[in-house]
This record gives structure tokens, sequence and C-alpha cells, in this order.
């Protein structure tokens, strides 16, 4: 018997409602701020790759997954959405157009790393990208996306951690700082630490070893390094959700995962994810002015934010599965036919209907029902061929009311 492979999962109906459920909310609320949706390749040139998300990054040196086409090419699956939507603004011209734009996304991410609580290898993101804004709302506005999403999904025990990592004028300073104090205190540090001091030094913030955490409360702070453009960008961003009731929390050692970002980077942490009292990162982003450049386009600035719906799933509070509004019990192919014509005619105005169209026993059509989440259940013999009455069963109340065949669709819409 075949299995899936590790760090991946099947996603079965008893849950994927809850997928639904979600997407909308992320759809419907990006559109209310104007975001149109974009679609980009599962697969990308790995350069693409190399150059946005960062030869240093974990992603690249530990988790890409890539590989060489029949042609020879080198290939990679998709770790993250925000450098395909930029390669594909280039690409397409969108760059020469009036701004800004805002699109949002709903991709498939690959990295190969452990599978643990609400991360897989294979994990599905929602994401929002603001071209054409370099004022500080560009970050109120996909910070105040992305909470309106959480909240509007029903998670509300939400924390938005914030910080300002600089940009390309203060953050070689901080860097070339935090190095030295690096060199100096090499041995204590993990392996982990020593190798990002060689390459990108700023990501030994983000190191999750307690005995790192303790010896980088004595280095450089970043802060201090900050040059007067950031600092202002930045007390200008606090300000703003300040003004708009959005609290937060300044995070000093945020740094996020990857190379691109430039000054305002974010996060919103769950802080009792699953009742569990452990804290769970819901969404993240910031801001990246310089990657579209980069990456061969014209200066643009950006900012977006990726959602991970695996653990907005995990964390989502408790749904009702969608009802079916009825289910018609008739006894195989006995009434099969007319059933089917009044089902479709109920499905063309709007309602959710099942009939049965294979020999079932009177006790499994209840256990049917049941199964599929239907309101009522309606038995269907000669007589109600006959007479075009049908009584239809209530499964929460049991009541069983009889209505004409040319009233099912008011009674079922409460009308």
């Amino acid at each position: 018997m075949y299995q899936k492979p590790k760090g991946t999962r099947d996603i079965l109906p008893d849950t994927i409602y809850k997928w639904q459920y979600i997407e909308d909310v992320a759809k419907n609320q990006a559109n209310k701020f104007g975001y149109e949706e974009i679609r980009i390749p599962t697969f990308e040139h790995t350069e693409l790759f190399l150059r946005s998300v960062g030869e240093s990054s974990d992603i690249v040196n530990k988790e890409i997954y890539t590989f060489k086409d029949k042609g020879g090419r080198s290939l990679s699956l998709r770790p993250e959405g925000t450098a395909g939507v930029v390669r594909a603004f280039i690409e397409n011209g969108l760059v020469n157009e009036m701004l800004p734009q805002k699109y949002f996304y709903f991709v498939n991410n690959f990295r190969y790393e452990n599978p643990q609580a609400g991360r897989f290898r294979e994990h599905t993101q929602f994401g929002a990208e603001t071209f054409g804004i370099d004022t500080p709302f560009g970050e109120l506005e996909v910070i105040d996306l992305a909470k309106s999403i959480l909240n509007k999904i029903g998670i509300n025990s939400l924390i938005l951690h914030i910080n300002s990592i600089g940009c390309s004028n203060c953050k070689p300073n901080f860097n070339k700082a935090l190095k030295e104090f690096a060199d100096k205190n090499a041995s204590k540090f993990c392996e982990d630490c020593q190798r990002r001091a060689k390459t990108n030094p700023m990501r030994m913030l983000d190191c999750k070893n307690e005995k790192c955490q303790e010896l980088l409360t004595l280095a450089p702070k970043l802060e201090d390094f900050l040059c007067e453009d950031c600092k202002n960008h930045f007390q200008k961003v606090l300000q703003l959700l300040e003004q708009n009731n959005i609290s937060f929390i300044i995070d000093k050692n945020l740094v996020r995962g990857l190379d691109y970002y430039t000054k305002t980077v974010f996060e919103f942490v769950c802080e009792d994810a699953l009742g569990t009292g452990k804290k769970l990162t819901a969404c993240g982003g910031g801001r990246y002015d310089n990657l579209v450049e980069e990456l061969g386009g014209k200066r643009v600035s950006c900012v977006g934010f990726g959602m991970g719906l695996d653990r907005i799933v995990m964390s989502l509070p408790e749904t009702k599965k969608p009802k079916i509004d009825v289910y018609f019990a008739n006894a195989g192919s006995l009434g099969a036919e007319s059933v089917y014509a009044i089902a479709k005619n109920l499905r063309e105005k709007g309602l959710k209907v099942v009939c049965n169209l294979i020999d079932r026993s009177f006790k499994s059509h209840f256990k049917y029902a049941e199964k599929i989440n239907a309101k009522y259940i309606c038995f269907v013999g000669e007589e109600e061929q006959k007479t075009k009455v049908y009584s239809l069963k209530d499964l929460e109340s049991g009541t069983e009311t009889k209505v004409n065949e040319k009233d099912i669709e008011k009674f079922l819409k409460g009308e």
C-alpha cells in the first residue's frame, strides 16, 4: 500500500469545509481592500530564490527542493510566494502600469524541514503584496488586512510583534558590529549562529537556542544602528497603528527568515494556540523596497505578508460543517427518476440536495443522512410519488412536516 510522503497530509471532506471557510474570508477581506488575485507557477528557476530569499537563509541552505529538468535547467519548488509574485510583476509588464498595485494569492509552498504541529513540508499559504506605497501607510494597510482576516475567522488572541531591521544604508553597519561580537564569542554560539555570523549576522537574532539568546543580550543593539530615515519611518508606522487601535509589541529580536526585508517586519502571534498555552505564529511579513530592482525591474517600494493556513485551521474556533438542506431517501431505483428531477430543480434554486442512488436499508438511510450532515430527510415511496406530498423530517428536532412538491423550495428556505 502506498503512503503519502513525510511532511504532507490529506485534507479530507470532514475538515475541508474549514479550509474553504478561511479561504472565503481571506478572499472577501482582500477584495474589500482592493486586492486582486494572482496565480503563479509551483516551480521557478532556482536563481530566483537564491537572489530573493537569499543564499545565506535557512530556506536556501537547508529547506529548498531543487531538481534539474530534462534540459538540465535548475528548478526549485516554490518555498514562499513573494519572489514569484515579484517575478510575475516584472515579467508581465505590471511594473510599468499605474501604482499602487495590490495582489493576493493562495499557494502551496514546499520546504524540507522537520514536520511538527502546524508545519508541513508542503504547506498552504495566503499572501498579499502591495507595490508602490513607500510611506508607512503601506505597513498600516497590510497589517490591518491581516488582522481583519484573522479576527473575521474568529482568532482574536493575537499579539502583533513588530520591529525595524533598517535599510541598505544602516544594516551593513549593524551586521559588521554583530559579526565582530560573534567572532569574539564564537565558541559560545551554536553551529547555526557561527555559520550565520559569517554569511548574515542579523539572522543570529532569530536563533531559538536559549544560550545564544542569553549571549545576544550583550551584543550590539539593532536600534542603535538605524539611520534617521528608518527611525522616523518606524515611529510613523507605530503612530498609525495606535491611531487605528491596533495594539503591538516592539520585538527587538524579530528579523524574519528572508533576506529581502527592509525596514519594517512583523508577525501576528497567537498567544494560546489550540488552548495549549503555546505560542504560534499565524502570519508574518514586512517591507521589501529593494526586491523589484534586484530582480531586474525598476525601484518600486513593496510591503506584504504571508499567512500559513495549516496553522490557522489548527487555531480555528470550533465551527460546524455546512448542512445539506435535504436528503431524499428513495428506495434504490424506485422513485429515483422523479426524485432526481426534484433535486435538480432545488439545486438550481441554490439549495444543497442529495438523493439516494443505490439500494439501501431503512436504517442506513439515517446513518447516511447523519454522515453527510443533512438537515432534513425525506423518505420517498409509491404513495409520495402519487400524491406529490412529501414528509420532511428535521434530524435535530425530530419534527416531521408534510409539504407539497411545489412548496418544498419555500419550506427549505424558511419562506
